[in-house]
């Protein structure tokens, strides 16, 4: 009897601690500071402060459905233009990691909207949800577009890493609500790219980890790992998808991209980068890039 209490105490012990463990990495997963962020885009020259700076831009305050504020900045064009464009950005960001994208659309005479995720940057939200709830904001911020100037526009949104896995859960599972979207470096479902960070970093097979921590993250965050999951909803966005991925991603593998490529129908497009770890496949390829870009809005915008 005591070793069978024993062994109770100790499965329970694990099952706490495995599931604590797993749901809070999600859940709070530790973010980036803004100097850091900054610092970063700077030394790499993806913009010039002054020059960010000097750029007409008006700080945007948006309610989110789940009763938090999602702060963002809109920089109109230089020219009078219908082209609008939003940018989520990836994990532990915020928007200012967004300015070097916000430059590559502007340039092409698109409107752009950044914003800061919930709980990131500005924005308000206790938790992060790799994509699950961060669909909903994003289509909160669909439709403050739309209110705001009007449903004739053309609409963009481009995502990187869990930026554009909300892009993508928003497009297939919420409303195909955009003319077109680019997808940079997403993983295609949140169970096959936890399975293989637990194998990558911890040694572990799946099932020591992954059934305590679904059940805690549904406890406390009241959604499963399966909710999140593009490959499941991608064949569901008609319009244009472009996936960008760099070749030497060790973070989310470029096979990712590929399924979700294969798996998506009508127009579409694939490019995997040379260069570039991840979430770099426009710092390490700038040309390649925006070439890829200008080609892609060509066929089909």
């Amino acid at each position: 009897m005591r070793k069978l209490i024993t062994a109770i105490i100790i499965l329970l012990t694990y099952t706490i601690s495995i599931g604590l463990f797993f749901s809070n990495r999600i859940m709070y997963i530790k973010k980036k500071e803004e100097k850091f962020i900054l610092d970063r885009e700077l030394k790499e020259q993806r913009f010039i402060l002054s020059d960010y700076e000097s750029l007409e831009k008006e700080e945007i305050i948006i309610p989110s459905s789940f009763g938090y504020d999602i702060k963002g900045t809109i920089i109109p064009s230089k020219k009078e233009s219908r082209k609008f464009m939003i940018i989520c950005h990836g994990v532990t960001m915020n928007r200012i990691n967004s300015i070097k994208y916000m430059y590559l659309f502007h340039h092409r005479d698109f409107n752009v909207i950044m914003y800061d995720h919930r709980r990131h940057g500005e924005s308000g939200g206790t938790t992060t949800s790799m994509g699950h709830y961060e669909k909903y904001d994003l289509q909160t911020v669909v439709h403050w577009t739309k209110e705001q100037f009007g449903n004739n526009i053309t609409l963009g949104i481009h995502g990187e890493s869990m930026g554009a896995v909300t892009t993508l859960l928003y497009a297939g599972m919420l409303e195909d609500g955009a003319d077109f979207y680019i997808a940079d470096c997403p993983f295609s479902d949140l169970e096959e790219q936890l399975t293989y960070l637990i194998r990558k970093d911890f040694k572990l097979p799946k099932q020591a980890v992954l059934p305590f921590g679904n059940t805690f993250l549904k406890w406390r965050d009241k959604y499963a790992i399966k909710d999140v999951s593009p490959i499941s909803c991608v064949q569901n966005i008609q319009n244009p998808v472009l996936f960008i991925h760099s070749k030497d991603d060790d973070y989310i593998l470029p096979t990712m991209s590929r399924q979700l490529y294969q798996k998506k129908n009508g127009p579409k497009k694939l490019v995997i980068a040379p260069k570039g770890s991840h979430a770099y496949s426009y710092g390490d390829n700038p040309e390649l890039y925006e070439k890829v870009i200008d080609d892609f809005l060509h066929d089909f915008i």
